[in-house]
């Protein structure tokens, strides 16, 4: 497939930002976001998220449901520069040190003009800034550290730990749905796939055996003409 050429991206978003505020988001400087949304057939929809300088953007996507299960994926800078594309795949991780700016990332299903898609994705900030000023904000609040037998790095650092390990906890539960979610649609597509084509064969069988029923009644018939 031939990339979209940077003019013809620019009408698009364009497009969206003249369309409903729903084509469109921006997400708030949170570490996790996820959102569910479907991509209609020849649509192509972009998001927005501003970051810092020095920052990680982790994204994750998933097709759930949708004919083929792909989707093209684009991931540009701030200054337009394409970081990631992906051509008709069905999920994908990607990670990227970031500066400052609006990132944008597209999901295309222009190729197909019939089926729409599912999409689920996940983005994951890190190094946004916030946690060094709440350590800050600590510290003016806690006195005589010097008699604990625990110093207050160590109580951040622990503390730390454990919200990078529940927030991993939190990210894998959300990944294990949406992978629950696209094998639900994956069966209930295939449970009306053989029922549809079971209730063919059914109407086949049935024909054969009224043509059988027929050809032997006509085998036996007497076609003779009785002369008087």
């Amino acid at each position: 497939m031939v990339p979209v050429p940077w003019s013809g991206l620019l009408l698009g978003c364009l497009g969206l930002f003249l369309s409903p505020p729903a084509a469109a988001a921006e997400f708030s400087p949170s570490l996790d976001s996820d959102f569910t949304f479907t991509l209609p057939a020849g649509r192509r929809e972009c998001f927005y998220q501003p970051m810092r300088k020095e920052a990680s953007l982790e994204l994750e996507y998933q097709v759930l449901d949708g004919a083929g299960l792909d989707v093209d994926f684009h991931l540009l800078s701030p200054k337009g520069e394409t970081l990631v594309f992906d051509e008709r795949k069905s999920d994908g991780v990607h990670t990227v040190e970031t500066e400052d700016g609006d990132y944008m990332f597209c999901f295309d299903n222009t190729f197909s003009t019939i089926s729409e898609k599912v999409i689920f994705f996940e983005l994951i900030l890190d190094n946004m800034g916030d946690d060094g000023q709440d350590q800050e904000d600590w510290k003016k609040y806690v006195t005589g550290t010097d008699l604990l037998d625990m110093k207050l790095e160590d109580i951040l650092e622990s503390i730390n730990s454990v919200k990078a390990r529940l927030s991993k906890s939190v990210q894998i539960q959300t990944l294990l749905r949406a992978f629950e979610a696209r094998d639900r649609n994956i069966q209930e597509s295939n449970f009306d796939r053989v029922n549809f084509w079971s209730m063919v064969n059914l109407g086949v069988m049935v024909v054969v055996s009224a043509v059988q029923v027929y050809m032997l009644k006509s085998l036996f018939e007497d076609k003779r003409k009785s002369r008087t």
